[in-house]
């Protein structure tokens, strides 16, 4: 117990002194500026002026700030990775118009959205869920649910017919790898003109696009029933190697000082895009190859998980600088991470990206 007779030996504390207080302005701070939505005439507008304000808002702004960055270093390597339901919740187009606009270099995503896009680029429809609907009656009908949307059975089952067709026109015994296969199934859809597709976009602008867990999916699935199919009919199946996606990936970095990565989601997309500095790395350490070290300069990501689950998808750019990953941003780094859903966030910035560009092409 204290000793009530012992004097306090706490002092009181000191009064500040009311001259030193900054202005925000002398320290060189950003003053923020209302959102004044009724003198507001376009997207970009809308965005830049958001870039002035706070929270969510203010980082959606800086997004579009450093995708439009990115896009203008014409130096820049840049790579979009996608997880989550995004093409079945119709956001295919918006990485169409990416694409297409020569914004990306190359495409990893999951075998899901691949599967979810090709169905859509074939012609076929996707729905919504309607609530009343009971899942194990979807079941019984042949919908599989995504959240708040239908993928039919039969889409899946004329998607496996178009991929027998299409791997029935590559040479028996090829080995194949994920951006090999969906580069021939873009092939096919371009040949048909069905309508824009991710896969017949990247092949006429020649991106890859890498899937590195290729059997998690439905396209994963019907190769492998074809193999057996082969198997049945005494052929040989066609061996799959995902080290020709690493490496192939790996020599498209290696040509490019700057490179760019914009994320939606996390997952296995997006550590296998972002442990390519690493790779590199221990490549030129363990084999003495002399490699120059190539990481992310810029870095955009749009996906809602926190850090504090302890997930790859919510984990921060400046954990992955510690891994050699991305280049500081003390060294030249911009990095920016937007905490929303992309099926607002994402097409928003692009739109206004899109804007400022056609503005101001130079």
């Amino acid at each position: 117990m204290s000793d009530p007779k012992r004097p306090s030996t706490v002092s009181a504390p000191q009064k500040r002194d009311s001259s030193n207080y900054g202005t925000g302005h002398d320290d060189g701070l950003e003053p923020l500026v209302p959102l004044d939505v009724g003198r507001l005439d376009s997207v970009n507008a809308l965005v830049s002026a958001m870039s002035n304000t706070a929270f969510g808002g203010r980082r959606l702004g800086e997004a579009a700030d450093a995708l439009e960055e990115m896009v203008r270093d014409e130096s820049c390597f840049r790579v979009v990775t996608i997880s989550g339901a995004m093409t079945i919740a119709k956001q295919g187009l918006v990485l169409c118009e990416m694409i297409d606009r020569g914004w990306v270099q190359a495409v990893v995503a999951t075998g899901a959205l691949m599967t979810h896009g090709f169905v859509e680029g074939a012609g076929m429809l996707h729905f919504k869920h309607r609530q009343s609907m009971k899942d194990e009656d979807l079941f019984e009908r042949g919908y599989n649910r995504v959240y708040d949307t239908i993928e039919l059975e039969k889409n899946l089952d004329d998607a496996e017919v178009l991929l027998d067709a299409v791997l029935s026109e590559i040479e028996p015994g090829t080995t194949i790898s994920s951006h090999h296969l969906l580069s021939q199934v873009g092939h096919m859809l371009d040949r048909n003109d069905v309508g824009r597709a991710i896969l017949r976009s990247a092949v006429q602008k020649e991106v890859p696009i890498y899937v590195p867990a290729f059997t998690d999916s439905e396209l994963g699935l019907d190769f492998a029933i074809h193999n057996r199919k082969l198997r049945e009919a005494g052929k040989t199946p066609f061996p799959f190697d995902p080290f020709l996606d690493l490496e192939d990936f790996a020599d498209r970095i290696r040509e490019h000082e700057n490179l760019g990565i914009f994320t939606i989601g996390g997952g296995v997309p997006r550590n296998w895009a972002q442990q390519i500095a690493p790779y590199l790395e221990i490549t030129a350490n363990r084999l003495g190859t002399g490699e120059a070290v190539h990481r992310y300069r810029y870095a955009v990501r749009i996906c809602p998980e926190p850090e504090h689950w302890g997930g790859l998808s919510g984990c921060s750019y400046t954990e992955g600088v510690s891994w050699g990953k991305f280049v500081p941003e003390s060294e030249g780094g911009r990095h920016v991470e937007v905490h929303a859903d992309a099926t607002i966030a994402w097409p928003i910035i692009v739109r206004a990206v899109i804007e400022r560009l056609e503005a101001r092409p130079e």
